[in-house]
């Protein structure tokens, strides 16, 4: 069984990655976005144990995974039940291009202008992962990336990634 767990900054990304490695496995993806939020202005956490309902549905339809995320309070709950994970932690300026090159993610914004009126907002955000101390930040996945006992991959930079695009 594959059950792979990837995580790391906004931007670093983490969903391209997840699309090639279900692609290649054929197996199932689960992007935390599309279960962390409230539909409410600004946005808002839905409870944890919403969320943890829908982690669950989702494990329990597919036996084979990967789920991604930047949320490090859900990770932490996948990661008992995953055997493999990838940290992908990027320099700040990686994940800024990554950003800014970032493809039209319709089940996060109506239109790809409205993700594009977003773009400074989540640069601003990219830039405090360093110096964060919530469960966005590097110091909150660097630590499920060590307290990790199985398979785990640490990637800073795109080229290291690139090989796994390849089919």
């Amino acid at each position: 069984m594959r059950r792979i767990v990837i995580f790391g900054n906004s931007g670093s990304g983490k969903s391209t990655f997840a699309q090639h490695m279900c692609e290649k496995h054929n197996i199932a993806h689960l992007d935390l976005d599309t279960l962390a939020w409230q539909d409410t202005q600004p946005p808002t956490r839905k409870p944890i144990d919403v969320s943890h309902n829908k982690i669950n549905q989702f494990i329990n339809a597919y036996p084979n995974w990967v789920i991604e995320g930047c949320y490090s309070d859900l990770i932490e709950y996948v990661l008992p039940k995953s055997n493999e994970i990838y940290f992908l932690n990027l320099s700040i300026e990686a994940c800024i291009e990554n950003a800014k090159k970032r493809p039209w993610e319709p089940h996060k914004y109506a239109t790809k202008a409205l993700q594009d009126a977003n773009l400074s907002m989540l640069i601003d955000w990219i830039k405090e992962y360093p110096n964060r101390n919530d469960e966005f930040s590097l110091k909150a996945h660097q630590k499920l990336f060590n307290e990790y006992g199985g398979t785990k991959h640490m990637y800073e930079n795109n080229i290291e990634i690139k090989p796994y695009f390849k089919r």
